[in-house]
């Protein structure tokens, strides 16, 4: 019980601190593939700056729909799991992909692909400064783009199955490796 409430304020805590912003609507599909996802970067454009405090809006739990609370703490349940890759559970450990996947099936009933860049073609476009809590950020870590995936938890942190490191953690985007890294976001949705 205590874990639990604790979980519960440290995903409150990480909620409180996110940016609400509404869905991106400009991103095109011109001269892309079907098969391959259109981010930001893709049209040789910088990702989007953070916003300023001006800018910025403290997310109210009650802004946060029920599926993507649920979804933030069923992942913050998992920090401290051990990587494994190709891992499936939390038993037996948990690859990037694996504890997306795990995440969304336990959380909201959804069957992801076991894999970073089947996930990438999923949901919908996101720019980096409309990130919501929930939506899947993606980056390029095997030298080659959508190689990675994390669930991001507002205030520029994610939760991911780093393959070193140990286990499942919640770490900063705006660390210079991942920005470097970053390839994009998508935002998959139940309906």
């Amino acid at each position: 019980m205590k874990l639990s409430a604790l979980l519960l304020a440290a995903a409150s805590t990480i909620l409180m601190s996110a940016v609400v912003a509404e869905p991106a609507v400009n991103a095109t599909t011109d001269a892309h593939s079907e098969d391959r996802p259109v981010f930001a970067a893709d049209a040789g454009t910088k990702p989007s700056s953070r916003p300023s405090a001006k800018q910025k809006n403290k997310v109210n739990l009650d802004k946060i729909d029920i599926n993507t609370q649920e979804l933030i703490l069923q992942a913050l349940t998992l920090v401290g799991v051990n990587y494994r890759y190709g891992g499936k559970t939390p038993e037996t450990g948990l690859d990037c992909s694996g504890l997306v996947r795990y995440v969304f099936n336990q959380s909201m009933q959804m069957a992801l692909p076991h894999n970073a860049l089947a996930i990438s073609k999923m949901g919908s476009n996101v720019d980096r400064d409309q990130l919501k809590p929930g939506d899947l950020v993606f980056f390029n870590t095997l030298k080659r783009q959508f190689s990675h995936v994390g669930i991001y938890m507002g205030d520029d942190l994610f939760i991911h199955a780093p393959s070193s490191g140990g286990g499942v953690s919640v770490v900063n985007m705006r660390d210079k490796y991942w920005q470097k890294r970053y390839n994009g976001a998508r935002r998959i949705t139940g309906e």
